[in-house]
């Protein structure tokens, strides 16, 4: 081939390279470490109990009650947090039953201090509330209360890889079909979907009341017939739950400027009567149902099985916190500083430094709670031996 030929064809491809987009293979993204799943996961740092605490005496005195309260249920249960043992609450357990004087000594001689993560913390606040109801449906006291269905269970789906079998596996049902489905959800039990099975122990006269009643997760219906019954959670349906207070926000509907509503549970619940229709396409959004046991004797109980206290009793994510364990909150919302105790979970108490914290039951537990919403720092007090063996780490 003659060299002009050859120059005009390698012109001709220097031009049609020249006239090319180059485009770079793209970079592997980075890989992002997954998140904690536990308080060892996440790293604790340990110091001296003496000191760091502005401890009360009632605070001390309550905690101490509480703590002892505990007890039997702490020494059956594992540690999801990573933090302790077995061993280390025997020996705070037995050293609270024989412990006299000072309360407030107690928990000096025998904790240390440990902040997991930043302990950066936020709480909110639950109560335990009274509404109207009924034990037999009667015209104005119609909303079931539902005990726990038999047909809800956990399983794997059968088209599920074994690779991700991790944790606890889902709750569902078995559908006509011989499927793993999801459980009913809010709207479709609404509509009826557990009607005529046997299910229903009381009634409410509230549909509003009774959302309210189940995010908290146990309350009391004062009787048509008379009395009052206490109910307890005893199951949810698997469904994610959703805070309605956040969506609201979101929308504009919550806030300080005019035409909001305020942003509290009274405030939310002031929207929902006010816009039925939407409101309660709003609820429905929370797609968690909540099913009920009555309870006997002394309550309401928390998940670790004994009764939560006014002032004393704190929701954790048991990844985060061991139950049982005390809390020093120190939070922008003063009535919520001091010594709390670790004995309840719930569907929306997720996540490290997340908190909580039960009112009781009344009018006052009410106000304070449904407008808690807490920022600040978090302590968790662990036995010595545990803080002792973090601190070797």
């Amino acid at each position: 081939m003659p060299a002009a030929a050859l120059r005009l064809i390698a012109l001709a491809a220097s031009a049609f390279v020249a006239g090319c987009t180059v485009i770079p293979k793209p970079a592997a993204p980075p890989v992002s470490p997954p998140p904690a799943s536990s308080a060892a996961m996440l790293g604790v740092s340990v110091a001296p109990l003496a000191g760091r605490l502005n401890l009360t005496a009632g605070d001390a005195a309550s905690g101490l009650a509480s703590f002892i309260e505990s007890c039997p249920s702490i020494l059956r249960r594992e540690d999801k947090s990573g933090l302790t043992i077995l061993s280390d609450w025997e020996t705070a357990c037995s050293a609270a039953r024989i412990h006299s004087g000072d309360p407030a000594r107690f928990f000096f001689d025998n904790f240390q201090t440990a902040r997991v993560g930043s302990g950066d913390a936020f709480a909110t606040g639950y109560f335990e509330p009274e509404i109207r109801g009924c034990r037999t449906r009667q015209p104005g006291c119609e909303v079931p209360v539902y005990a726990l269905p038999d047909d809800l269970i956990r399983q794997w789906p059968d088209d599920m890889p074994e690779s991700e079998r991790t944790g606890r596996a889902p709750l569902g049902r078995i559908d006509a079909n011989g499927d793993f489905v999801p459980y009913f959800e809010r709207a479709e039990i609404e509509e009826g979907a557990l009607a005529g099975r046997g299910l229903e122990i009381a009634y409410a006269a509230d549909p509003v009341e009774m959302f309210f009643l189940q995010i908290q997760g146990s309350g009391r219906l004062a009787l048509a017939e008379g009395g009052v019954m206490r109910i307890g959670y005893a199951g949810q349906n698997g469904r994610g739950y959703t805070g309605i207070g956040g969506v609201m926000r979101e929308q504009g509907l919550l806030g300080d400027e005019p035409g909001q509503y305020p942003g509290s549970m009274q405030g939310i619940m002031q929207y929902i009567r006010e816009n039925p229709e939407d409101g309660r396409e709003l609820m429905r959004l929370n797609k968690s149902w909540i099913f009920f046991r009555e309870l006997t004797g002394d309550g309401p109980l928390g998940s670790l099985g004994v009764p939560v206290r006014r002032e004393s009793s704190v929701a954790v994510d048991p990844n985060f916190v061991p139950y049982g364990a005390p809390v020093w909150l120190q939070l922008d919302r003063p009535e919520a500083n001091g010594l709390w105790i670790a004995q309840d979970t719930g569907g929306a108490i997720k996540g490290a430094n997340r908190f909580d914290t039960f009112w009781g039951a009344g009018d006052s537990a009410r106000e304070i709670a449904g407008g808690m919403s807490g920022r600040g720092q978090a302590l968790i007090l662990l036995p010595n031996s545990a803080a002792d063996r973090l601190s070797r780490k």
